[in-house]
C-alpha cells in the first residue's frame, strides 16, 4: 500500500506534522520510548509511570456501516474493545503488564448514535475487561465522557487513555535497543485463545485506506456521513466488495 493510498484519503502514514508538533516537549526519563515514561506519582524513585492515549480511530466508521445494514448494535462493542487495547499493547511494549487504570471519550453525533450504541461501546468495555482478566491482566475501568459533538463528529469517536506504573528497572528501554538482538514478530492472522474469531490480517492500523480500496462506492451513496467530504469522489469506496 503506498503513502498516496493513505494521503489521498487525508491520513498521514509517517505523522510528520504530528512529530514536529511535539520535539520540543519532554521525552521523559527513557528518550525513544513507545510511551512517555514519567517519574512515579507516588514519589517512588525505583518506580515510574505511564499514561498512553489512543483510540479505536476510523474502524467506528466500519461498526457504523455494519449496524446502518444490519440494525444490531453489538458492532461497537468491537470498538470499544480496539480502543482499550491500543492502549495496553503499547504500554506492554515498555514493560508494563499492569494493573491498568482506564478511562474513556466518546464524541457522537446524538442524531445517528443513539442511546443503544452508547450501551453496546460501554458493554464492549466491560467484555474486554472481563476477559483479560481471566488472563491475569488486571484493568480498572475509571469512569470517562460522553459528549454529543454532532457539529464535529459525523458519527462516532471511541478513545481511551491508561495508566500504569512500574519499576524502573523493568522499563524496555528503547536505547539499549542495538543490532544483533532478536526480533520476535507476531502474525495480525489467525485467532488466539481469548479471542472469539478470526483476525482479518488487516492489523489495527490503515482502516481508513482499506475501508476505501475494499469496499464497494454504493455505501458511499448509502451512507455519506461515514467519510469525510473532503476526499475526493474518485478515492472514497472504490473497492468491489460488499459488507
Amino acid at each position: 500500500m503506498t503513502s498516496e493510498a493513505y494521503l489521498s484519503r487525508g491520513v498521514s502514514p509517517t505523522k510528520d506534522d504530528v512529530k514536529a508538533a511535539i520535539s520540543q516537549q519532554d521525552p521523559g526519563l527513557f528518550p525513544g520510548s513507545f510511551c512517555k515514561i514519567i517519574p512515579d506519582p507516588s514519589g517512588d524513585p525505583e518506580w515510574c509511570a505511564a499514561f498512553h492515549a489512543d483510540g479505536a480511530g476510523t474502524k467506528s466508521a466500519m461498526a457504523y456501516l455494519m449496524y446502518r445494514e444490519t440494525g444490531d448494535c453489538t458492532w461497537f462493542e468491537g470498538i470499544a474493545q480496539d480502543s482499550l487495547v491500543m492502549n495496553s499493547d503499547d504500554l506492554l511494549a515498555i514493560g508494563a503488564t499492569g494493573p491498568f487504570l482506564l478511562s474513556n471519550t466518546i464524541g457522537r453525533n446524538a442524531h445517528r448514535i443513539h442511546g443503544n450504541i452508547l450501551v453496546g461501546i460501554i458493554a464492549g468495555y466491560d467484555k474486554a475487561i472481563s476477559r483479560l482478566a481471566e488472563y491475569g491482566i488486571k484493568i480498572i475501568m475509571t469512569g470517562g465522557e460522553t459528549a454529543d459533538v454532532g457539529d464535529l463528529v459525523r458519527t462516532v469517536i471511541c478513545d481511551s487513555t491508561m495508566m500504569a506504573r512500574l519499576p524502573r528497572n523493568k522499563v524496555v528501554n528503547i536505547g539499549a535497543i542495538k543490532p544483533g538482538l532478536d526480533i520476535v514478530g507476531l502474525s495480525s492472522t489467525g485467532r488466539a485463545i481469548y479471542e472469539e474469531q478470526e483476525n482479518s490480517g488487516l492489523s489495527s492500523n490503515g482502516l481508513t485506506a482499506a475501508r476505501h480500496l475494499l469496499l464497494h462506492h454504493v455505501y458511499a451513496e448509502k451512507y455519506p456521513e461515514s467519510y469525510s467530504e473532503t476526499i475526493a469522489d474518485d478515492k472514497v469506496y472504490t473497492g468491489s466488495f460488499l459488507l
